[in-house]
């Protein structure tokens, strides 16, 4: 079989869809025969020799996206996915990409799936308000009516997309690969590398650093918070503030490297309330640490009170309370219990079985009408 994920979302500096897709490229190529392409704007083509393959799509670059590019039609995507023969095609975001991935799926029988990344709706009304936020779901449901399976990370997300018309979507968690994020990682030295005194209380954020991931709120908690606070933000993207209790670390592309510095910490701190999944808390409970969260986002699914505590969205006076709260409780056995979670439900090797069985029962029931439509052709 030849799966094929198309998506401007895909970049080698990260990003959830990143991680889920060189995620699945590693499973494959470990676990099974199938063979996998890439294909997205922001990559440089190269051959079968390494998996995944990864092809360019032509795309311009477009103010507000974070830097990913645009495909310029959906004729160039389709042509590109008809050259590539998959046998399933994967879109990974709604746009251009999306209807290339239907436009085989009419033209040649070749099942598509869409994977409902983020919660574009709430994104375009946190910007444009609720007119453009309304406009978005019934274009979102015009859409995804079409594929032959759609999948949400999260129950929240599923929801969501029943109530715009899309009833049918499916369930899937992300995953995380419990052998890289665990609590072994852990460096003693951090505190004295950041020159902080010994009691001081490491927290720390990772990902992108755009609006939506609320990263103001966590600031101004953690200024009003003061000392023996102090947080670590991971990534990059929007300039924000410098304060003395925050230190800012560049994006690490090496997730071991990543696992290194969220074991050496003591708390993760989410603030968002738009994330459809939330991958680095898993990863950051994989390495052994508690979370303190938002009750927003598909976040509030990951995180129960034996894993941390949960925060009201958009609040500095609950996060701040939240993350003094945490303190007092017993971070060790929080953090076992956070690691015994993530390993226990959400590894690759649990979460990527399901997702090729759903891939299978996809492209047999293709096989089995293109061989029934050969037959009645035949019978003709």
């Amino acid at each position: 079989m030849h799966l094929v994920d198309i998506t401007m979302f895909y970049a080698p500096e990260g990003g959830g869809v990143s991680t889920y897709l060189n995620a699945k490229a590693r499973w494959l190529a470990r676990h099974s025969r199938v063979r996998h392409t890439i294909l997205s704007p922001n990559v440089q083509s190269r051959g079968r020799g390494r998996a995944p393959a990864l092809v360019r799509i032509p795309a311009v670059s477009v103010p507000g996206i974070h830097g990913y590019r645009m495909p310029l039609s959906v004729a160039g995507p389709a042509r590109q996915l008809q050259t590539a023969r998959a046998d399933l095609v994967e879109a990974g975001d709604a746009g251009h990409c999306a209807w290339a991935a239907l436009r085989m799926q009419q033209q040649h029988g070749v099942p598509a799936v869409a994977f409902y990344h983020s919660d574009l709706p709430r994104l375009v009304q946190h910007r444009l308000g609720r007119v453009s936020a309304a406009a978005v779901r019934r274009y979102l449901a015009h859409l995804y009516r079409r594929f032959d399976l759609v999948l949400a990370p999260s129950r929240l997300m599923v929801e969501q997309l029943a109530d715009m018309g899309v009833p049918d979507a499916l369930h899937q968690p992300l995953g995380i690969d419990s052998g890289v994020f665990r609590p072994d990682r852990r460096v003693d030295t951090l505190r004295e590398h950041l020159h902080l005194a010994p009691n001081a209380r490491l927290l720390v954020y990772a990902g992108r650093f755009t609006p939506e991931k609320k990263l103001h709120v966590l600031i101004d908690a953690v200024r009003k918070l003061g000392r023996p606070y102090h947080l670590v933000l991971i990534g990059g993207g929007t300039e924000l503030p410098r304060y003395p209790q925050i230190t800012y670390v560049p994006f690490k592309r090496d997730q071991r490297q990543l696992a290194r510095l969220l074991a050496s910490c003591d708390v993760l701190v989410h603030p968002g309330d738009c994330e459809t999944f939330g991958l680095i808390v898993l990863e950051a409970m994989a390495c052994g640490l508690p979370v303190v969260g938002t009750s927003g986002g598909g976040v509030a699914e990951l995180v129960d009170a034996e894993t941390g505590i949960l925060a009201e969205p958009n609040s500095v006076d609950s996060l701040a309370a939240a993350i003094e709260a945490i303190y007092l409780r017993d971070l060790a056995q929080l953090g076992i219990n956070a690691r015994r979670k993530a390993q226990d439900h959400y590894d690759w090797d649990r979460v990527m079985p399901q997702l090729m069985q759903r891939y299978g029962s996809l492209v047999a029931s293709a096989e089995r009408a293109a061989l029934e439509v050969e037959r009645i052709c035949v019978t003709d």
